[in-house]
C-alpha cells in the first residue's frame, strides 16, 4: 500500500506506512523532531570538536534528516554522509513530500539533487556535503568505513523489534570513532540498557513537542 502523506503539527509533513503502521516523523512537528534529535543532538554536538564529520544514518526514508544536516552545515564543515534504506520511497510519493515543505527554489533543488542522486556511490550534493545511498537491510550492512556520528532513525521498537535487540547496536558501535555519538529519538529503558551494556555512556536529553526524552550514546575514548 501507498504511503500516506500527513502535515504534522509544526506544519511540516511526515508519511504514515500502511505497511508498518507507522509514521517517518512525529505528527508533533516533522522538522522540529529532526532538528532535536539529529542536528542540535548530533550534528551541532560534534561540530564544536571538528569540522570534518563523517555520519551514517540508519533509515534515509523521506530524507529529511540528510537534506536538514546539508542546510545546517557551517561554512568552514565538510560531511560524509552514508544513510541506508531498504526500501526506498518512489519518486512520487518524494515529490508529494518535498512539494509540502515552505522552501524556496534554492532549498527545493538541494533537496531534489539528495534524492535524485544514484544509489551506491558517492555523490557532491555541494562542495562540502558527499552523499553515499546504499539500498540494504541494516542487519546486513557492513563497511570498512569509520564514522564519527550516527542518526539511528528506524522505526520503532515495537515495529521492528530486530532492529534494536542489540546486535546491530554491537556492529555500529564498533564502526564508530572513538568519542563518536549515536543519537536516536528512541529513549525506553531497554534500548537505553542495551547500548550501556555494549559500551556506549548514555545521555537522556529533553525531547521534542510530544516527547519528554531522546537518547544521545557516546563511544568511551
Amino acid at each position: 500500500m501507498a504511503e500516506e502523506l500527513i502535515i504534522s503539527e509544526d506544519l511540516s509533513p511526515t508519511l504514515y506506512s500502511p505497511d508498518f503502521n507507522a509514521h517517518y516523523h512525529s505528527l508533533h512537528g516533522a522538522m522540529t523532531e529532526t532538528m532535536v534529535v539529529f542536528i542540535d543532538a548530533g550534528l551541532n554536538f560534534k561540530l564544536k570538536e571538528k569540522a570534518h564529520i563523517n555520519i551514517l544514518e540508519i533509515g534515509f526514508g523521506t530524507g529529511l534528516n540528510a537534506f536538514a544536516t546539508l542546510l545546517n552545515l557551517p561554512m568552514d564543515a565538510e560531511i560524509n554522509y552514508v544513510t541506508l534504506e531498504k526500501f526506498p520511497l518512489s519518486g512520487e510519493i518524494t515529490d508529494d513530500f518535498i512539494g509540502k515543505l515552505n522552501l524556496d527554489q534554492q532549498a527545493i533543488a538541494l533537496y531534489q539533487a539528495i534524492h535524485a542522486c544514484p544509489w551506491g556511490d558517492f555523490q557532491k550534493i555541494v562542495p562540502s556535503f558527499n552523499l553515499k545511498k546504499i539500498r540494504v537491510d541494516f542487519l546486513e550492512f557492513r563497511t570498512n568505513y569509520f564514522f564519527d556520528l550516527i542518526y539511528f532513525d528506524a522505526f520503532a521498537p515495537d515495529t521492528q523489534p530486530e532492529l534494536w535487540d542489540g546486535e546491530l547496536f554491537g556492529y555500529l558501535y564498533e564502526r564508530l570513532v572513538n568519542g563518536g555519538v549515536l543519537t536516536t529519538y528512541c529513549a525506553k529503558g531497554i534500548v537505553k540498557r542495551k547500548l550501556k551494556e555494549i559500551g556506549f555512556i548514555i545521555e537522556s536529553l529533553p525531547g521534542p513537542p510530544g516527547k519528554r526524552e531522546i537518547t544521545r550514546a557516546i563511544k568511551q575514548s
